[in-house]
């Protein structure tokens, strides 16, 4: 379980195919210290399972539904990716409940820049949409956020100077494709409704 909350930016130092899937090396820092071989790392928003940590470097492998299904399928050495590791019993809680499994892939397509300041407009699928609402939560690249506007295939979120400094997004470009996860909360009552309406 993770809160959305970026801890680092790391870089992706180096991509080995494995089969079907493929090794990811990350020049994580600080964040790499007391992680253990078995530790949950949520990586741009994907729940991924620490497989090696050497001189501050963590090592990852993703299988092909994970590569599909992310943006994890299209990294390569020189990208940069949100790291948070998962959160510990007690540890507030910032953002929301965020659980680093991947709902599917938005797509910015309108960013707006007033200064330090910004606004994203992210196309996604329906079947996201309709598990999103104004003012409500959702993790875009592993980055916890507030809704603005919702509509039938896109969303709109509002982004504080310091979050375009600590994480990913400040370079983000119009096209750039982003990890989605809805809220939680949102999946049951989606399903609860679907049932009955059923």
């Amino acid at each position: 379980m993770f809160t959305g909350l970026v801890e680092s930016v790391g870089s992706i130092i180096e991509v080995v195919g494995l089969g079907p899937g493929r090794r990811f090396m990350i020049e994580a820092g600080g964040l790499a210290m007391g992680i253990v071989v078995g530790d949950s790392v949520a990586v741009s928003g994907c729940c991924l399972t620490v497989v090696e940590n050497t001189d501050a470097k963590l090592a990852f492998e993703a299988g092909s539904e994970t590569l599909s299904r992310t943006t994890l399928g299209e990294l390569e050495p020189g990208c940069a990716v949100n790291l948070e590791r998962s959160v510990r019993v007690g540890e507030p809680l910032g953002g929301h409940f965020v659980t680093g499994h991947i709902d599917g892939l938005g797509t910015l397509t309108e960013r707006y820049d007033e200064g330090a300041w910004s606004k994203f407009w992210i196309d996604v699928s329906l079947g996201i949409s309709r598990q999103l609402a104004c003012k409500g939560s959702v993790a875009v690249d592993g980055v916890s956020l507030t809704l603005v506007d919702v509509e039938d295939l896109r969303f709109s979120v509002a982004l504080i100077p310091h979050t375009l400094q600590v994480t990913t997004f400040g370079s983000l470009r119009v096209g750039d494709q982003v990890n989605i996860e809805t809220d939680i909360l949102a999946k049951y009552v989606e399903r609860q409704m679907s049932g009955r309406n059923g």
